[in-house]
């Protein structure tokens, strides 16, 4: 948690860097409120601070209608050795809570369930449970705010099996009724979101990373958005997420064939847009380590939409330049994707890819019989984690940590191997690699950067 001190000079300044690291409740008006909030500031005796908006609204604080709290970026929990903490709060964000019990994520994640009960009380001050419920209605609210989708949609949507149980969970946690914050919309099945970040955030290395490697037909890329086709289990559809600096964050349009699996395409645009970063910490860490070296500002990790789809592309992209392995991919989503009405397709499926001899492809065989072999590993494991694929022949460890770079945004994967990182370090000297854990794939990334 932040000193006093420092959240009351961000609160004053209103400082869009500390947007979502902690919250501002109002004892006066028993509302709380993000740093950034438009309103008058309250006096410093007046206020409290939580760093977790769910701690704000537990202690019987109610959200602002201005600031929105629920629009904040979130704030990612470097909790050091710590990672089944955080791997549990990915997962519940993610919806994993309003389709399975507290002890099938226990199992998922090889603990039990009192195990992970005490971990969250420790590290998130509230039980599973009640975080996940938190994240449902956190999530209503947005679309509440922001979407004019019915009510009954939005309940169905965030997990709730009745409208009467959203309305008495919501109205429980906010201390408002779900209608009072819909001024007379008229139903729509249109889903747009505010995703916001915390600054700085440099679009431009993004955008030109994801150009070079833009698979035309399953996604597409302007100067100001980026969007795709996705699929993930029985959902599908698609989402622009377009940049707006002015007010650091992404108006994000979604697309998707079932509202049941919205908090989990919510979860991964996130994801895929490192949306929740705080980069200027993850700067200062980094020029500790790598004095000499110059370092971009607000850099991020552009996220693949899955590992199967990242394990893919990292194979065909294995001793051959970009552009080359981007024609390869072009080449295997028109040839096994599923094609769209307006002529996009999504990525083939590991059935689509194990089912095919890939005989389109002009490439040494055992390269073909690697993706063919991971598709078929993804086939009948549909949950395996990529350690697993150091068994097939083929895939060796840095495909597996691209794949994890970039289809989990895992933060701290160093590619020491890669051709390119290579030349980068050759270009600025030696460096501290292990000191800069735990953002060893933004190293990786700032590396990449020099050669841009």
């Amino acid at each position: 948690m932040l000193s006093s001190e420092v959240c009351a000079n961000a609160r004053k300044s209103r400082d869009a860097r500390f947007d979502g690291l902690f919250y501002v409740a109002v004892k006066s008006t028993g509302i709380y409120c993000r740093p950034i909030c438009p309103a008058p500031a309250a006096k410093e005796g007046n206020v409290e601070y939580y760093q977790h908006a769910h701690s704000a609204a537990q202690a019987g604080f109610r959200p602002c209608i201005r600031c929105r709290p629920d629009s904040a970026p979130g704030s990612y929990a470097w909790l050091g050795t710590q990672t089944t903490a955080v791997r549990a709060k990915r997962l519940i964000d993610s919806g994993f809570l309003s389709m399975g019990s507290v002890e099938q994520l226990a199992e998922k994640l090889g603990i039990t369930s009192r195990y992970l009960s005490k971990l969250y009380q420790q590290y998130y001050g509230i039980a599973p449970k009640q975080y996940a419920l938190y994240k449902q209605c956190d999530l209503a609210k947005q679309l509440l705010q922001q979407t004019s989708l019915p009510v009954t949609e939005i309940a169905y949507a965030c997990g709730f099996n009745s409208q009467r149980r959203f309305n008495d969970a919501f109205s429980r946690l906010y201390q408002i009724t779900p209608s009072s914050l819909r001024h007379g919309a008229q139903a729509s099945r249109q889903i747009e979101l505010m995703m916001s970040f915390r600054p700085p955030y440099n679009w431009p290395a993004l955008r030109g990373f994801l150009a070079h490697r833009l698979v035309t037909p399953l996604e597409w890329l302007d100067d100001k958005a980026y969007g795709r086709n996705f699929m993930l289990g029985d959902y599908q559809g698609r989402f622009t997420a377009r940049f707006d600096a002015q007010n650091n964050r992404f108006k994000v349009s979604i697309e998707i064939n079932d509202l049941k699996g919205l908090p989990l395409v919510v979860s991964n645009i996130r994801r895929v847009l490192d949306l929740d970063a705080d980069t200027e910490f993850i700067k200062s860490h980094l020029r500790q380590q790598c004095p000499d070296m110059a370092l971009e500002d607000g850099l991020r990790l552009p996220g693949i939409w899955a590992p199967f789809e990242a394990g893919i592309r990292a194979i065909l992209g294995q001793q051959i330049s970009v552009v080359a392995a981007k024609n390869l991919m072009i080449k295997l989503v028109e040839q096994l994707g599923n094609q769209q009405a307006d002529g996009t397709f999504h990525f083939p499926s590991p059935q689509a890819i194990a089912g095919s001899e890939l005989t389109f492809f002009k490439m040494p065989a055992r390269r073909k019989l690697a993706i063919i072999a991971l598709a078929q590993h993804y086939a009948s494991e549909p949950d395996c984690t990529p350690e697993s694929w150091l068994a097939i022949k083929g895939i060796g460890p840095w495909t597996v940590d691209y794949a994890k770079m970039r289809g989990l945004s895992a933060p701290d994967i160093y590619l020491g191997g890669d051709l390119g990182v290579q030349k980068a370090i050759d270009r600025v000297g030696q460096i501290d690699v292990s000191g800069c854990a735990p953002f060893r794939s933004y190293l990786t990334f700032q590396l990449w950067q020099q050669l841009a």
